[in-house]
């Protein structure tokens, strides 16, 4: 198996495009301390030659562009971008699709959740059914990626539910209900030569489920949103809580690192990461402290292949 981190971001990227923060105005500004970031996405391949996109971001024609992996060499019109698995239906997650609409062959994989909103929205249909094959995956049934010549990729994907909430932009003004339906926020497990990675963008908490699913993994990918929950509002930059926006923390007692010290994982990876927390910045405090946790803070182009 082959993985390569694609994006490492938040929804807004790194530098955010309207933030005048100091970490923003660093990187924008070239700071080699405060390395750009596009937003979150990996690639993944059985082969080295094929490969299959977990989430399509807003930014995937310049991924695409940073990544020789993923340039076209076959013929006139090709890509070795074989499949799309989505983790869910938010923008930062699913907007990339419509960069794939020039009736290149490829499969989508998603739950049925996810795939009723993007049927829902009509802008989608861009991806010509002709070209364009959408897999329902149900929920905690292992299935085999398959090449688009039908050949076996050696990858075996299982998409499983985390605790999350729907997509801003489906919430409609509501209060309650916002955890949203199994199959709204999955997490993705890959398979292959006895080695699992495992990849988990947005959790809201920490659950024995998720405990018993990650131990034991080569590497995990896991949401590194933000550094503390009231991070948001306490910089001024909106009302809502990281738990409010279906985040876990990063630091605090109910946060990831505490929450993954007694759960047996060789390579852990923070993923996700929005441009307020100060993880980003590689002479940061909080980069130290999480380092010196064993946490490795993903950047764009990083190998993680188990």
């Amino acid at each position: 198996m082959k993985a390569v981190v694609l994006g490492a971001a938040a929804g807004g990227g790194f530098p955010q495009w309207n933030s005048n923060a100091e970490a923003c105005r660093r990187a924008r500004a070239g700071d080699s301390k405060a390395a750009a970031r596009t937003q979150a996405s990996l690639a993944v391949s059985g082969d080295g030659e094929r490969w299959f996109l977990i989430n399509a971001s807003p930014d995937l024609r310049q991924q695409i562009q940073a990544q020789p992996i993923l340039h076209p060499r076959r013929a006139l019109r090709s890509s070795p971008i074989e499949g799309v698995i989505l983790t869910g239906a938010d923008v930062d997650a699913i907007a990339g699709l419509l960069h794939l609409r020039e009736r290149q062959p490829f499969s989508l994989y998603a739950t049925q959740r996810v795939l009723d909103v993007l049927d829902a929205n009509p802008i989608f249909g861009v991806l010509s059914p002709e070209c364009v094959l959408r897999e329902e995956v149900p929920l905690g049934q292992p299935f085999t990626l398959s090449h688009l010549d039908g050949s076996a990729s050696g990858l075996e994907v299982e998409l499983f539910d985390v605790p999350g909430k729907v997509a801003l932009y489906l919430e409609g003004g509501r209060n309650t209900d916002l955890a949203g339906q199994p199959g709204d926020t999955v997490g993705v497990e890959i398979r292959a030569d006895g080695q699992r990675l495992i990849y988990i963008p947005g959790c809201a908490r920490m659950t024995d489920a998720l405990r018993r699913r990650l131990s034991g993994a080569a590497v995990v990918l896991f949401d590194g949103t933000l550094w503390r929950d009231d991070e948001m509002v306490a910089l001024g930059l909106g009302p809502k809580t990281g738990q409010r926006m279906g985040h876990m923390s990063v630091s605090g007692p109910d946060g990831t690192v505490a929450a993954f010290r007694d759960i047996p994982v060789k390579r852990r990876i923070l993923i996700h990461i929005n441009n307020s927390n100060p993880i980003l910045l590689d002479d940061s405090a909080e980069r130290i402290a999480v380092e010196k946790e064993g946490w490795e803070v993903a950047y764009d182009g990083m190998e993680v292949s188990p």
